[in-house]
């Protein structure tokens, strides 16, 4: 598969992409970001590197992150499916009403409320998480170059009351055990991580590769974990788009505000594109046209 000529091809049909989306202003750092940058970089099992436009430029990488802290959260905690369910939830990533509903159970790990009792696990179960979490993706990244961005770090903790509302939310229904300051400190630097597409392909052939880090093999996870993160991915990876994402791309994936999108295909590749602009939905309309394309000119999918 020549997917180089494939990403070109991509690159060309998208140069007069019409996007009417928006930057995600409601994070005021976010708002910052230049709203034409497009880039995508596709990392193969044989250890091919495929490119085009910002793909070495590092952005947030906001909620993709919460495939990580899921990971370690597998790797490290106990009895997750107790404390978070792993349903489509069809609400916002942010919405309080399910969880009143449900009595303090987030629908699953990859809405806000499901990734901050994942954060509340790794805060009850690692000594030092935010370094923790970070080595972790470092290790699968193979790359040091992988920091936090301490600009949107403070401007999510200066505008992050739903996300305090959620967590004291939980607290009150006995679905968080740690100090509500500590969990969200954790959750907004995991959200702040910073990293390019070339990167993120990188770190996500974990979930394409049975749990192993490409080049050294090791088991990062276990191969079990995998196909429960990748399941979680194909289902709950787009806040309530995930059917439009599963119908258009037909790869399980994660997105996050900050206009970034990774998918894998087991055994085959990961990708990620970056294109600022998100539709209502809050995911990026441009990086998911750029991914429908790739599995129709490849004619591969998991389907």
């Amino acid at each position: 598969m020549d997917y180089q000529a494939i990403l070109n091809v991509i690159e060309k049909e998208l140069e007069s992409f019409e996007d009417e989306g928006k930057v995600a202003d409601y994070i005021p750092e976010l708002a910052f970001v230049p709203s034409d940058k497009f880039g995508m970089h596709l990392h193969c099992i044989d250890g091919g590197d495929y490119s085009f436009g910002d793909s070495e430029e590092k952005f947030s990488i906001q909620s993709i992150s919460k495939v990580f802290s899921l990971a370690l959260a597998k790797k490290y905690g106990s009895k997750i499916w107790k404390r978070v369910d792993v349903e489509p939830s069809g609400d916002p990533f942010n919405s309080l009403t399910q969880l009143e509903k449900e009595k303090g159970i987030p629908r699953n790990p990859f809405i806000n409320a499901g990734a901050l009792v994942i954060a509340d696990i790794l805060v009850s179960c690692l000594d030092n998480p935010k370094k923790d979490l970070l080595d972790f993706v470092r290790l699968i990244a193979q790359d040091d170059d992988i920091h936090y961005d301490e600009k949107v770090a403070s401007s999510e903790k200066k505008h992050g009351y739903r996300n305090i509302a959620l967590v004291n939310y939980m607290k009150a229904l006995g679905n968080i055990n740690n100090d509500v300051d500590d969990i969200l400190d954790f959750y907004f630097y995991q959200c702040s991580i910073s990293m390019s597409c070339h990167q993120l392909a990188k770190a996500f052939m974990i979930f394409a590769n049975e749990g192993r880090i490409m080049g050294t093999e090791e088991k990062a996870i276990k191969s079990n974990s995998t196909k429960r993160i990748n399941a979680i991915m194909q289902t709950c990876g787009f806040y309530d788009e995930a059917g439009e994402f599963s119908f258009r791309v037909g790869l399980p994936g994660k997105s996050g505000v900050g206009g970034g999108i990774v998918a894998i295909h087991p055994h085959q590749y990961a990708v990620a594109v970056w294109s600022p602009l998100l539709n209502e939905k809050g995911n990026s309309e441009k990086g998911m046209r750029a991914l429908e394309e790739l599995t129709t000119l490849t004619g591969l999918s998991i389907f």
